[in-house]
């Protein structure tokens, strides 16, 4: 269906995108798949396959996937709106809202600041997940139990992707708005976006037609999930958002229009959005996420000289990913529940934004015919954050890695292993990690802190080496 909303100048054969979605989703076993696009004012949207493959019940436009990390975005446009008001200073100390607010390193808890969560260089880590109930306190508790959880590194001297950081957020939110995190995305986005198919929690899913995540080996039809989802309500603001791909689109065309809603409503001030949309640190991995930057909430892309905005989400199965083209106005949002979903966002988006956008989207990540000759010795060691042991060891001159899932994490796969190619001089290609990373070829790339402590970049997130 399409949503006409001002005159049309480019042409978007439905057909034919239509007929490409469906192929490139048969051919790289995707069981469903939803399709926005935002061109010229026009929002139009497809669906494939289905969502569920023990079911069959076949995908709509209307169907709702899981967001995954896409939800950040969500928070971050909360955050900054409390902070247009005044109600927030993103460079006071986080404690000046939450008092009770603590890291692990007392340091830290001093200098930590709002616009550190929201670009990821906080130095607080990623994979602490705890189930804290299903209450309204769930995030109050949250923040509470993850006082004593190590950093990734010192606040403010490097990008570290950060699950804890958004969860802060959320719990900010909710202290300067009197209401749930839930709600306040209810009342303050949601509703002046007209977002109807749009939600947080599982109950309200089921009011609509529910995309079920799909695991199984690459190359294979993936079978359900045990689960819908694994992850507690106090995941919400770094993790769990429900919605319609036409709806995310909407999200974004917010920020394209400068901060209004379709119906002219303001929801932010131009200056705002442009601040979200503004370079706050680089990234030593730009391959992960085909991140060059981040602002504030969004990861930021340079398409050979065109800027471009959006975020990446995964959960049990499902696979999310939205790309902004401001200069162009054009916004794409692809959801999907399983199987080689990243080759077909590869695939579609290069098509989709090259002829809508004029833009060059990189080559896949993988090593050249004739890797580069590296020195391996200053990389092997062990490396942890919360919720991660990678170890790095060299065999016949070859590198390999055993990514680990411990602590809270423990239970959420068995170990990753790879063998390492190098790529650059500090950038390897690890193979067979699946489609969260990449269906071929994982990022690993090695990096310094300031301090001179080694680290390893997986998933955008920094590892320190502790031996």
């Amino acid at each position: 269906m399409s949503e006409n909303v001002s005159r049309t100048v480019r042409e978007f054969d439905h057909p034919r995108w239509q007929a490409r979605l469906t192929e490139l989703c048969a051919a790289h076993h995707v069981p469903g798949a939803t399709l926005a696009v935002l061109v010229d004012g026009t929002v139009h949207e497809l669906a494939s396959g289905v969502l569920h493959r023990g079911t069959g019940v076949e995908a709509t436009t209307d169907s709702v996937f899981q967001l995954g990390s896409i939800a950040k975005v969500y928070t971050a446009t909360l955050v900054m709106k409390l902070a247009e008001s005044g109600a927030l200073d993103l460079d006071a100390p986080v404690t000046a809202v939450l008092p009770d607010f603590a890291a692990a390193d007392p340091e830290a808890t001093r200098v930590i600041t709002p616009r550190m969560l929201l670009s990821h260089t906080s130095g607080l880590t990623c994979d602490f997940t705890l189930d804290t109930g299903r209450g309204d306190d769930c995030l109050e508790r949250y923040v509470e139990a993850a006082k004593g959880v190590a950093l990734d590194c010192r606040p403010g001297t490097a990008v570290s992707y950060s699950g804890i950081g958004y969860n802060v957020l959320g719990r900010i939110v909710e202290v300067l708005t009197g209401l749930t995190w839930d709600e306040a995305l209810k009342q303050h986005l949601f509703a002046p976006l007209g977002l109807d198919h749009t939600m947080t929690l599982p109950e309200e899913a089921l009011r609509f037609r529910a995309a079920m995540g799909h695991l199984g080996e690459p190359g294979t039809d993936p079978d359900p999930a045990p689960s819908w989802d694994l992850m507690p309500r106090s995941a919400g603001p770094y993790g769990r958002v429900i919605a319609s791909a036409g709806d995310v689109v909407r999200l974004a065309r917010m920020h394209l229009d400068g901060g209004t809603a379709l119906d002219g409503t303001r929801v932010l001030a131009p200056q705002t959005v442009a601040a979200m949309q503004r370079r706050e640190v680089g990234v030593p991995d730009k391959w992960t996420v085909s991140a060059d930057g981040w602002g504030l909430g969004w990861t930021l892309y340079d398409w050979d000289g065109i800027p471009g905005y959006g975020h990446d989400g995964a959960s049990i199965g499902q696979y999310g990913y939205l790309r902004v083209v401001p200069d162009a106005g054009v916004a794409v949002a692809l959801l999907t529940n399983g199987g080689g979903a990243r080759r077909v966002y590869a695939a579609l988006l290069c098509e989709l934004l090259g002829e809508l956008a004029g833009v060059t989207m990189p080559d896949s990540f993988a090593p050249a015919a004739q890797p580069p000759v590296v020195d391996l010795a200053p990389f092997v060691g062990t490396y942890r954050r919360e919720g991660v042991v990678i170890t790095v060891t060299e065999r016949d001159g070859a590198g390999h890695l055993v990514y680990e899932f411990v602590d809270g994490m423990k239970n959420f796969s068995p170990p990753l292993e790879a063998d390492l190619v190098p790529v650059t001089q500090t950038a390897f290609a690890a193979s067979g990690a699946g489609p969260s990373f990449s269906e071929d070829w994982m990022p690993v790339v090695f990096a310094e802190l300031p301090d001179g402590t080694g680290c390893c970049y997986i998933g955008m997130r920094a590892a320190p080496k502790v031996a």
